[in-house]
C-alpha cells in the first residue's frame, strides 16, 4: 500500500483501459525487473500515487456512445492517457505497453462500427502519445476472455500462481495437457469465480483433468514467460449467463407475471392485479410492500408475501435447467466439480445479497443464509424501512436494494445451488468486494497474461551482461597475451639482427687486413708466383 517509487530507474509501468458500457477507466500498473527465476511471474502492483491511492480515472459515457462519430473516439480518450502519462516519468512513456479492451457497451455494436472506432484509436493514440502501442493492443474483448482475465486476477492476488511448496496451502493433482505422455504436476489450488452482475451471470474454474470441453467454454493458456514449461498451464472453464443477472431476472419475472395474468384474467373474466384492491400476490416482495409493474397501458398490482421458499419454487423454471446432471443454467455443460478440494470466490450480487442486508457476507453457509433471507422476506415492509432509516443496514444499501432484496437472496440461492449444483453442505464459498483489502479488476489478469513474455527480456539483458562481462574479460587475457607473446617476438628479432650486424662487421674487418697485407707484399716488390689470367 506505499506510494510508488517514481524515482526507481528499474521500475516497470503498464496501462489498461477498460472501455465499458456505463463509461471507461484507465489503471496504472507497475513491476519491478524480473529476478531471472523462470518459475515466478512479473510482480505486477496497481501504481499508487503519494496519498497512497490506486492510480485510476474514470470517464462517461461509454466509448460506444460515439458509435455514430468514431472520428471522436481518440478524443474521448485522451483525458484518461494524460491522466496517466503524468503518473509515469517521461523518460518510461516508450517502453510502458498501453492496452484498450473493450467489452459488454461495444460487442452489441455492429461490426463494421465497432471497426471504425478501433480505427481511430489506432491511428491517433499514436501521433499524440508515445507509449508502446501497436495495432493489435486495441480491441473489443469477448465474455470469455473477461471471464478469464478476472479469474487470472483474483489468483494472482490470492498466490495461487506462486508454486512454493507450503504445508498450509490446499493442493491439486493437474494433467497438463499438450505433452504424448500426460504429465502430472502437484501445484496449488486455484480458485474459481462467481460473479453475478445486473444483466449477466458468470463462472470460472479451473479443470485439472484434461476431458473434452467445447472450445468456446474452455480457456488455455500459459502465464510463463517459457512456452516449453507447463508449470504455469491452466485450463479454465468459462461461462457467462446473459439475461441472468439480478435485475435482467427480476425483469423476466415480472414480464411473466404480466403476461400470465393478462390470460388468467382474459380465460376467467377476471380483473386480478389491475388495481391495488386487487393486488397479485407475489411471494418474492417483503411483507405487505406494494408495487406496480409493467408499462403504462399493463399495469399490474402486487403485493409482496415475503415468502423465501415458495419465491425459490417460483424462480426455478427460469434456470431453464435440462434432466442432464451435467449441464447448468440455461442447459449449458458444465465440467465436474470436485467439491471436497475446491475453493470459489463470489463476487457483485453474490456479495451485495449476503452483505449489504443481511450482513453476513464472507464464508457463506447455506442455512444460516436461507434462514437470515427467510426472516428477511417475512418482515413487513413498514419495519424494514424504518431500520433502514436507523442506518442498520450497509451505508451504500438503498431502497431499491430493500425492495428486491427477498427476490434476489432466492434468486442468488437458486442460481448456485440448483443451477449450478453446489451442494448445500458446501463450505468453501467465500463472498467477498474485496480480496487481501484490494478491489481486484479483470484488467490485473488481462496485464498479467499479456506481458507475459517480459520477464525473457529482462533474462536476456542479464545474459547479454554477463556474456559481455565475460567477453571483455577474456579479451583482456588475451590481449595481454598476445602482447606478450609480441614483446618476446621482437626481442628475439633485435637480437638476431644484432647479431647478423656483428656478423657482417666481422667479415669486413676480415676483408680489409686481407687487403692491407696484399698491398704490402706488392710493394715489397716479392715475387709473386705466375698465375694463369683470362681476359
Amino acid at each position: 500500500m506505499e506510494a510508488t517509487d517514481t524515482n526507481n530507474p528499474n521500475l516497470n509501468y503498464g496501462l489498461v483501459v477498460d472501455c465499458g458500457s456505463s463509461g471507461s477507466r484507465v489503471f496504472v500498473y507497475t513491476w519491478p525487473r524480473h529476478n531471472g527465476n523462470l518459475h515466478e511471474l512479473l510482480d505486477i502492483k496497481q501504481m499508487r500515487d503519494k496519498h497512497r491511492k490506486p492510480v485510476v480515472m474514470k470517464i462517461k459515457p461509454g466509448i460506444s456512445e460515439y458509435a455514430s462519430t468514431p472520428d471522436k473516439a481518440s478524443d474521448y480518450i485522451s483525458p484518461l492517457l494524460s491522466f496517466a502519462a503524468q503518473h509515469i516519468p517521461k523518460n518510461k512513456h516508450q517502453e510502458t505497453p498501453l492496452y484498450i479492451l473493450c467489452t459488454a457497451g461495444m460487442r452489441v455494436l455492429p461490426e463494421s462500427q465497432q471497426e471504425a472506432l478501433l480505427e481511430d484509436l489506432r491511428t491517433d493514440i499514436p501521433v499524440n502519445f508515445n507509449f508502446l502501442f501497436s495495432d493489435s493492443h486495441v480491441e473489443v474483448i469477448s465474455g470469455k476472455q473477461e471471464g478469464v482475465y478476472a479469474w487470472i486476477g483474483i489468483n494472482f492476488v490470492l498466490g495461487r500462481f506462486n508454486h512454493v511448496e507450503d504445508e498450509h496451502e490446499a493442493v491439486v493433482e493437474v494433467q497438463v495437457p499438450g505433452s504424448d505422455q500426460q504429465e502430472t504436476l502437484v501445484r496449488k489450488r486455484t480458485a474459481g469465480v462467481l460473479d453475478m452482475g445486473g444483466v449477466s451471470t458468470q463462472i470460472a474454474y479451473e479443470v485439472p483433468k484434461t476431458e473434452e470441453i467445447a472450445k468456446n467454454l474452455l480457456a488455455e493458456f500459459n502465464l510463463g514467460c517459457d512456452a516449453h514449461r507447463t508449470e504455469h498451464v491452466y485450463r479454465v472453464y468459462v461461462s457467462t449467463f446473459l439475461g441472468f443477472g439480478g435485475n435482467a431476472a427480476r425483469k423476466r419475472y415480472e414480464e411473466n407475471l404480466i403476461s400470465t395474468t393478462q390470460i388468467k384474467n382474459k380465460l376467467l373474466g377476471q380483473h386480478q392485479g389491475e388495481s391495488a384492491d386487487s393486488p397479485i400476490l407475489d411471494p418474492c416482495l417483503p411483507a405487505d410492500l406494494q408495487d406496480e409493474v409493467g408499462p403504462q397501458d399493463q399495469r399490474v398490482h402486487l403485493r409482496g408475501t415475503g415468502d423465501f421458499d415458495r419465491c425459490r419454487l417460483l424462480l426455478q423454471p427460469f434456470l431453464n435447467r435440462t434432466n442432464d446432471t451435467s449441464t447448468s443454467l440455461n442447459g449449458v455443460y458444465q465440467p465436474p466439480i470436485d467439491f471436497t478440494n475446491s475453493q470459489f470466490y463470489g463476487f457483485s450480487e453474490f456479495y451485495y445479497c449476503t452483505e449489504d442486508v443481511l450482513r453476513m457476507g464472507g464464508d457463506y453457509n447455506s442455512t444460516k443464509y436461507s434462514n437470515a433471507a427467510k426472516s428477511y422476506c417475512a418482515t413487513q415492509w413498514k419495519t424494514l424501512k424504518e431500520r433502514f432509516d436507523r442506518g442498520l443496514y450497509a451505508s451504500h444499501a438503498d431502497q431499491h436494494r430493500l425492495k428486491y432484496q427477498c427476490f434476489k437472496s432466492a434468486w442468488m440461492y437458486e442460481v448456485l445451488h440448483s443451477g449450478f449444483a453446489f451442494p448445500a453442505a458446501y463450505e468453501n464459498l467465500r463472498t467477498a468486494l474485496l480480496v487481501y483489502d484490494k478491489e481486484v479488476q479483470w484488467t490485473l489478469g488481462a496485464i498479467l497474461y499479456r506481458t507475459r513474455f517480459l520477464p525473457l527480456r529482462d533474462i536476456q539483458q542479464e545474459s547479454l551482461k554477463g556474456s559481455h562481462s565475460h567477453w571483455h574479460h577474456s579479451f583482456s587475457f588475451m590481449n595481454n597475451h598476445y602482447l606478450f607473446l609480441v614483446c618476446f617476438l621482437v626481442v628475439v628479432l633485435s637480437i638476431l639482427l644484432y647479431l647478423l650486424r656483428l656478423r657482417r662487421i666481422h667479415n669486413r674487418s676480415t676483408l680489409l687486413r686481407s687487403a692491407s697485407a696484399s698491398v704490402q707484399w706488392l710493394e715489397e716488390g716479392l715475387g709473386s708466383p705466375d698465375l694463369p689470367v683470362t681476359l
